[in-house]
């Protein structure tokens, strides 16, 4: 099939630097052979500086006890035990400063067949809630713990694999080596369906473990280990074809690797699988859709649900007056929040989020209600007031349906707007809300109108009573006028964007430096936030240090839109998002 031969952009090729990556180094073996006692013994090498130990899993409990070894130097770093919380902890790990000496920190990961036993926890509690909400919309038994369960949901297990490919994302953000734990199991080699009587060896983790990682080494027993795979080069260590080579110590395999040539930073240019759902479906510009946040959003297939058409649902289930916790529940049943996700929503009461986080909203909104409802009528018994009681008891006849008013004036374009030949009955019996009602759920789909409860007259400043008193002053405004500063006036609405625009820089520029937001503008964050131009000089001092690391990642393109780019960049959260979206997803 002919195709373009002409190149559709500039590049430049360089030359190899001819240094190693910082080293990923796999300890696998069966339980109790020394594999977490050599990574201990591994951090008094004089080649790092701080070794950070994550230790994950009941089975892992050995990091306190291991300090004793003589010239040991490591520090745990605490989690809760989630993923989410494992992979910040990753985070904080490699964004510790090197040594004074300049040496780079090591990170160990004890071990990292528990984080992967936790993903797939987390795939069978999933599908069996999604069967438990199946049978609950079909009316069916709910199934028991001790019941069989197949698993069907195989977009969990992608979702598994994307999570556990997030973690070794971070982990080639590391400058440093790392040390990955895993328990190695012995098991049978089965021929025609029946075990042989030969044995193989199966890490447990994900299956590609060790084509992610730059060694090897097996451990088959206390003080018997093996390296059975390594990049590495004759300079370093010569390897000769079918020979079989010990394992020594941490040290002496960080040598072995090239580790003192080490390059800054790991050369790796990560797949963008979105970048063909970007050519595949394109999503038009408009000048009514709302600005999506991310590239991955931007490249959304087509899965049959839009927006307007989400709302619309949540809408209906969130005013059914029979049961609309178990019908909004049935959305997501039907949908999967893997899909609700990616479908962007706008409402007037509840602003800009996706369906997932729209269908959560209104769950919460249901059970805000029915908490005050139930407190209205705890205090209306505890007051025991008969004309109380009388009309809670008239709001709460099954009968007498919400006022939709302002709902059927948000969806006249959906639905045919009803006759309005009996409307002025209707006004005649209109009477006003008793004092205490709780008010009816909010449409999700009004966009226009005042607030419930209020009406266009009750807006109007000039009507309202002008003798209420002054508001009281803020602690900014007094700690002002007591160091004689002038008080700080409001920003207008084009310093608002350009501030929102530069602390959108600050939070890119920290997370390309693998820190926080805090640590990254603690030079000038003093006395407090900073004000827009020491922000924004700052920033603009901290480009070329962001675009030298684009450079070095292979980013060359956006290093070059970067360099380009104007002092204050309403468009840079766009810009970087391409960047970011290489990771997994997982926020």
């Amino acid at each position: 099939m002919p195709g373009t031969t002409t190149p559709q952009r500039e590049r430049r090729s360089r030359k190899p630097t001819g240094k190693p990556n910082p080293p990923i180094v796999l300890l696998a073996g069966p339980e109790k052979t020394g594999k977490g006692h050599e990574a201990a013994v591994g951090t008094a090498s004089d080649l790092v500086a701080m070794t950070y130990w994550l230790q994950v899993g009941g089975n892992s409990s050995t990091a306190d006890y291991y300090g004793r070894i003589k010239g040991a130097r490591y520090e745990i770093v605490p989690h809760d035990g989630s993923f989410a919380d494992i992979l910040d902890a990753i985070r904080w790990a490699i964004s510790r400063p090197p040594g004074a000496d300049g040496k780079r920190n090591m990170i160990v990961i004890d071990d990292i067949s528990s984080v992967w036993d936790l993903l797939s926890d987390e795939v069978s509690q999933v599908g069996r809630k999604r069967a438990e909400r199946r049978a609950y919309a079909a009316g069916q038994r709910a199934p028991r713990l001790d019941d069989p369960f197949v698993d069907e949901e195989r977009d969990l297990w992608g979702h598994a694999k994307d999570r556990w490919g997030e973690m070794l994302w971070l982990l080639r953000r590391h400058n440093g080596p790392t040390l990955l734990i895993a328990r190695q199991e012995i098991s049978s080699v089965f021929e025609n369906d029946k075990p042989t009587q030969h044995t193989t060896r199966r890490i447990k983790a994900e299956k590609n473990i060790k084509a992610a990682v730059d060694a090897v080494v097996e451990f088959h027993a206390v003080g018997e280990a093996y390296v059975t795979g390594t990049h590495s080069m004759p300079e370093h260590w010569e390897i000769r074809p079918g020979w079989t080579y010990r394992y020594e110590s941490v040290d002496r395999l960080l040598r072995w690797l090239g580790y003192e040539d080490a390059a800054e930073t790991r050369t790796v240019i990560e797949p963008r699988p979105e970048a063909y759902l970007e050519e595949q479906f394109p999503v038009p510009e408009s000048p009514q859709r709302a600005p999506e946040p991310s590239g991955r959003e931007r490249s959304r297939p087509d899965f049959g649900l839009t927006g307007a058409q989400a709302v619309e649902l949540i809408h209906r289930a969130l005013t059914d007056k029979t049961d609309p916790e178990g019908r909004l529940q049935a959305i997501r049943n039907e949908w999967g929040s893997r899909i609700l996700r990616t479908i962007p929503t706008r409402t007037r009461m509840w602003g800009d989020m996706d369906a997932d986080s729209l269908l959560t909203r209104a769950l919460t909104h249901i059970k805000e209600e029915s908490e005050r409802k139930r407190q209205e009528q705890a205090r209306a018994g505890e007051h025991g007031g008969a004309d109380a009681s009388s009309s809670q008891g008239e709001r709460d006849q099954p009968g007498t349906p919400p006022d939709e008013s302002g709902q059927d004036q948000a969806r006249e374009h959906h639905e045919t707007p009803p006759p309005q030949q009996n409307a002025e009955h209707q006004e005649d019996e209109e009477e006003p809300p008793t004092e205490g009602a709780v008010p009816p759920p909010p449409d999700p789909e009004a966009e226009d109108g005042p607030p419930p409860g209020e009406t266009p007259e009750d807006t109007t400043e000039a009507e309202e009573p002008q003798d209420r008193p002054a508001p009281a002053p803020s602690a900014q405004r007094l700690a002002d006028f007591a160091a004689g500063r002038p008080p700080k006036r409001e920003p207008d609405r084009r310093t608002k964007i350009a501030l929102e625009a530069l602390r959108a820089e600050a939070d890119i520029q920290a997370r390309v430096l693998m820190c926080t937001l805090s640590e990254h503008l603690a030079p000038i964050s003093e006395e407090g936030d900073p004000d827009m131009i020491p922000l924004r000089n700052y920033l603009l001092e901290q480009r070329p240090k962001i675009i030298a690391q684009l450079e070095r990642e292979g980013h060359t393109e956006l290093a070059a839109y970067y360099r380009g780019a104007p002092p204050v960049d309403t468009q840079i959260r766009k810009a970087f998002a391409p960047y970011f979206g290489s990771a997994p997803a997982g926020q």
